[in-house]
């Protein structure tokens, strides 16, 4: 097991998983933040140097100090050959299998493996697999043959005119989280608040201000650079808010030259005809998360 630490090594790293897209999108995200600077301190882990077969990205050990905290514990995998990479994932330096963790992965096939290190460790598991995204021009950048294939349009479409004297344009405050962690699908408790804090001073958030200039529609961008957590208060859905907020979103991270992609659950047909108009390109891989609890 090698623990890359040189800033030498993780770009090594982001350029050999960039061959790899887009099933190592997950992967390729982080580390493409790690070397913007890291701010949420991760660790990047192979089986070997420099032709590595696996790797693991995780935070340090000191953050992880909570058995309970599976926002925390979470651990983005990519291995080139997944069959061969159970001896790895089984290390107790490499994954604590005694706490409560979650793997987030863009690669299905890792399921076999993670299903067979849970029986083996006495872990309980449960598998959610949505639909991957990536936008236009990150797939323009980063995978050009997938727009080739299926005859896509390489621009993000711009959404309809929204009312700008009633909704004004703005960013998150730590005040906000709540709000928030309140309509996240994996939140509403005091750890997923923790996680939805720390992205908000972290990365760039957006959100539209209603007339009481609260929050009505938000999305965020977490630490593997995907663009999350977004939503509209009920009572403003239907308007074209969260449309308007992906689009501006998109634009100002691809002008940063962020790699930029979303998930969304199989069952959000709303969530994928928003896509759908604003041109996202589905992935021919899945978004999965394999949450883990020791029994």
């Amino acid at each position: 097991m090698f623990h890359l630490k040189s800033p030498q090594m993780l770009q090594m790293l982001e350029k050999s998983l960039m061959k790899n897209l887009p099933e190592s999108l997950k992967v390729y995200g982080t580390v493409f933040h790690m070397n913007q600077g890291n701010p949420f301190k991760l660790k990047a882990l192979v089986d070997k140097w420099p032709d590595f077969n696996t790797v693991v990205v995780c935070p340090r050990a000191q953050a992880m100090a909570d058995d309970l905290d599976h926002y925390t514990n979470t651990y983005q995998i990519f291995s080139k050959d997944p069959k061969t990479c159970q001896e790895f994932l089984g290390r107790s330096d490499v994954i604590n299998w005694k706490q409560h963790l979650q793997i987030q992965s863009t690669q299905s096939s890792l399921d076999e493996v993670i299903q067979s290190l849970a029986s083996a460790k006495l872990v309980k598991v449960k598998k959610t697999q949505c639909i991957l995204y990536m936008m236009p021009k990150t797939v323009k950048k980063l995978v050009p043959f997938l727009l080739d294939a299926q005859n896509l349009c390489p621009e993000s479409e711009a959404p309809q005119v929204i009312n700008q004297k009633m909704f004004k344009l703005s960013s998150l405050g730590i005040s906000h989280a709540a709000l928030v962690n309140k309509l996240w699908h994996f939140g509403g408790n005091e750890r997923s608040q923790r996680f939805i804090e720390r992205c908000i001073q972290t990365f760039p958030s957006f959100c539209l201000l209603g007339p009481e200039e609260t929050p009505v529609s938000w999305a965020l961008m977490d630490y593997t650079g995907e663009m999350r957590m977004g939503a509209t208060m009920p009572e403003y859905q239907g308007q074209g808010l969260i449309s308007y907020v992906l689009y501006i979103q998109t634009q100002t991270l691809e002008k940063r030259g962020f790699p930029v992609y979303n998930h969304t659950d199989k069952a959000n047909k709303s969530m994928q005809k928003i896509s759908h108009k604003l041109h996202h390109v589905t992935m021919p891989c899945d978004w999965n998360q394999w949450n883990c609890v020791p029994l």
